[in-house]
């Protein structure tokens, strides 16, 4: 198993960003935060936007792609949003759509989403 966790120290949670464990790659949920690790506001698509490009570089991290996910499970803080968060989504997944679930959640911090995915990759 390996883990990919936080070399910048930026996190103070104790939670690794991805484990892979053979062939799967699992992330932990991936909330809207920028490079600079504060929270992105500006409505569920900008979030949503912000927190599929830091699934994809995480992604990158462990030699996988977008393509490469099969299951996404979704927590909007709010279910009006769903329409927006699908929009982007779509943008990300346009083929070969992964297993999704979405559901409604009181999210952990100041956020209208969590995304957290399942990647396959066998090892070479």
């Amino acid at each position: 198993m390996k883990q990919i966790t936080y070399p910048d120290s930026k996190s103070p949670y104790a939670y690794s960003k991805a484990v892979r464990a053979g062939d799967f790659v699992f992330l932990s949920g991936q909330l809207a935060l920028g490079p600079d690790g504060i929270l992105i506001h500006g409505g569920i698509e900008a979030e949503t936007r912000q927190v599929l490009q830091n699934i994809k570089r995480t992604l990158g991290e462990v030699d996988c792609t977008l393509a490469d996910v099969v299951k996404v499970t979704v927590w909007l803080q709010d279910t009006r949003d769903f329409i927006g968060y699908n929009k982007v989504y779509s943008e990300f997944f346009a083929e070969n759509s992964p297993t999704r679930a979405t559901v409604r959640a009181d999210l952990m911090f100041d956020c209208k989403i969590e995304v957290e995915v399942t990647a396959y990759k066998p090892l070479k």
